[in-house]
């Protein structure tokens, strides 16, 4: 008999890419603790969403780019496979790093070059997962949305409130 049936592996694959992806979101949370107040105190367009809104999208985001990255991973037996997941343990950096240069350090247009840096690769990672599971692929798809929203709601708080922000 088998000791680590193909089913223990998946599901221990799988909570692997949520613990990893949800350290990369404990980071953005803890850099994120003035979120509410200094969103708040700056200068929005009319069009931003309401500061309540983005916990609920991240969560669901993160959940999405977890089950995302393990159906990749499932098929590593194919081509590009390693490429895909090491990209994707990248882009976790560079999506806590936003918090971090948003909130924490106050840094607008610094969050700019790497929300950009972000989409490029969170657009990439759609593309290629998609060569391996297209149900990854459509996953992914909500999150580049939602980079892409970001990127232009940074760049419209950037230029009405300067390159750094109140903290």
């Amino acid at each position: 008999m088998e000791k680590n049936p193909g089913w223990v592996r998946s599901f221990l694959g799988l909570l692997f890419f949520f613990v990893i992806t949800w350290l990369a979101a404990s980071a953005g949370i803890s850099a994120s603790i003035k979120a509410p107040i200094i969103y708040a105190e700056i200068k929005q367009p009319s069009w931003a969403p309401p500061s309540w809104l983005f916990g609920p999208v991240w969560s669901l985001l993160y959940c999405l780019m977890a089950v995302a990255a393990w159906l990749v991973w499932r098929q590593r037996d194919r081509a590009n496979t390693t490429t895909c997941l090491r990209v994707y343990g990248l882009h976790l950096f560079f999506q806590g790093l936003w918090s971090w240069l948003f909130f924490a350090w106050g840094r607008a247009d610094l969050a700019m070059i790497d929300i950009v840096i972000l989409w490029t690769m969170v657009a990439w990672m759609a593309l290629a997962f998609g060569q391996v599971s297209r149900t990854a692929a459509w996953l992914m798809l909500p999150y580049l949305l939602w980079v892409s929203f970001a990127t232009v709601l940074n760049g419209t708080l950037w230029y009405l409130n300067g390159p750094v922000l109140p903290r």
